[in-house]
């Protein structure tokens, strides 16, 4: 099934994602069986994503053009809370008990939502009218106040990102984490780095304190900050994935986590020579990919 992986993607925008997987606990009650069984019919990583991209696919060519998903199903994708350094079982998880299953649902009405509001308000927006008219649009939010009277409050476990990837999320990140190289046909499909999420906020507040002093003006200090708050909201037991998708193949080996934390370490020790040297690495890398989004 995984040289199937993102089959299809050829001619698609490079899209990038940022997740967050939660233990069944952090879930309302309500919503734990139907998390728990999507996450059992998931019976592999490729088969969910290649199961979310026809979907996606099959959306835009939907007839009577409506773009957005229905909510009749929701993939769910599933990974484990790994153990202690050292082999030791947790008080999460003993060595009888086996391994903590961590979900992330998909949440794609939702997320369809705030996507095309996004759209809506950017400068594209009178495209985006054309493209999605206003009866698509009342009728998607129809869906969005279903699942949010159904479901209370909601967190949404993913953000996405095209054409590249944020660089505050690669300070979520260090070189040592573990990473999942997908490979196929002499291509790699995707690369997946992945941090619990302890580390994560520990590493985005060290980054928002050092750029608050050194780099107040600086765009990234915003992301950070929404970024930590939107972590700070999940199950202490979580991880957090960045799925680098199909731009993994233009860009692995990738050192943006380690030139994003040495940038900020120069910049807190007003070293703005190597400050600089971090960012056009940086630049070298991505800015090249960004283009892409113009290119014709």
């Amino acid at each position: 099934m995984t040289g199937n992986l993102y089959r299809g993607q050829a001619g698609l925008p490079f899209s990038s994602t940022l997740r967050v997987y939660e233990p069944l606990e952090a879930f309302p009650e309500e919503q734990r069986p139907a998390i728990q069984a999507a996450g059992a019919q998931a019976v592999s990583r490729a088969a969910v994503e290649n199961a979310e991209l026809l979907a996606s696919l099959g959306r835009i060519t939907r007839t009577g053009g409506d773009p957005f998903p229905t909510g009749r199903t929701d993939l769910v994708r599933v990974t484990t809370l790994p153990a202690p350094e050292g082999g030791a079982a947790d008080d999460a998880a003993d060595a009888d008990a086996g391994p903590v299953l961590l979900y992330c649902p998909s949440q794609l009405v939702l997320r369809a939502g705030l996507a095309a509001n996004a759209l809506m308000e950017g400068i594209h927006g009178p495209l985006a009218e054309l493209l999605i008219p206003e009866e698509q649009r009342d009728r998607h939010q129809e869906r969005i106040d279903l699942v949010k009277a159904r479901d209370g409050s909601i967190r949404v476990h993913t953000r996405a990102s095209t054409w590249g990837i944020p660089f505050s999320w690669f300070s979520l990140f260090m070189e040592s984490d573990r990473k999942d190289v997908v490979e196929a046909n002499g291509r790699i499909l995707t690369v997946r780095v992945w941090a619990t999420l302890t580390d994560a906020l520990e590493r985005a507040r060290y980054a928002v304190a050092n750029l608050a002093l050194a780099a107040p003006d600086l765009d990234m200090l915003d992301d950070l900050a929404q970024l930590t708050e939107w972590l700070e909201s999940f199950h202490v037991n979580s991880m957090v994935e960045l799925d680098y998708g199909a731009v993994a193949d233009k860009v692995y080996p990738d050192e943006s986590p380690m030139d994003i934390r040495l940038g900020i370490e120069c910049l807190a020790e007003g070293d703005m020579t190597g400050a600089a040297a971090a960012y056009r690495r940086l630049a070298s890398r991505w800015i090249p990919i960004r283009q892409l989004a113009r290119a014709s």
